[in-house]
C-alpha cells in the first residue's frame, strides 16, 4: 500500500510527545499545552479555563488528554465548557494527540487540551 504525506494545511500538528513534554511544530514545550488550528499555549489544568473558553466558536470539539490512561473530566470543567459551546471529550493524552492529528488533517475544526505524560522516574 503506497503511503501518502498528510497535509496540515498551514495548521498545526502534533508532532510527538514524552514524559513531560510535548513537540509540535518543531518546538519542545514542557507541561501541560493546548493546541488548535491557529496555534498553541501553555495550559495549567482544569483550573486554567480562559484560554479554553476562549475557542468558542472557534472549534467544534475539545480533546482532553487526561494522562497517561482516560479519567473522568470534573462536572464544574465540562459544564463551563458547554455553557460556551466547547464540547469536550476526554481521552488518554496519546490517545488525544493521535485523534487531534487525524482530525486536523481533515480540515475539522479540533483543539487539544493535553496534560503531559508522567515523567520517568530511576527505579
Amino acid at each position: 500500500m503506497p503511503l501518502t504525506e498528510t497535509s496540515f494545511g498551514s495548521a498545526v500538528p502534533i508532532d510527538g510527545y514524552g514524559p513531560g513534554f510535548f513537540r509540535v511544530g518543531g518546538q519542545v514545550w514542557r507541561g501541560g499545552i493546548i493546541v488548535y488550528a491557529e496555534g498553541l499555549s501553555t495550559w495549567g489544568g482544569y483550573d486554567d479555563l480562559a484560554p479554553l473558553l476562549a475557542l468558542s466558536g472557534k472549534v467544534d470539539v475539545l480533546f482532553v488528554g487526561t494522562g497517561p490512561e482516560i479519567a473522568h473530566l470534573p462536572k464544574g470543567f465540562v459544564a463551563e465548557l458547554e455553557a460556551v459551546g466547547v464540547m469536550s471529550e476526554p481521552m488518554g493524552t496519546p490517545a488525544a494527540a493521535r485523534t487531534y492529528n487525524v482530525l486536523l488533517s481533515e480540515g475539522r475544526r479540533v483543539a487539544a487540551a493535553l496534560h503531559p505524560m508522567p515523567e520517568e522516574t530511576g527505579g
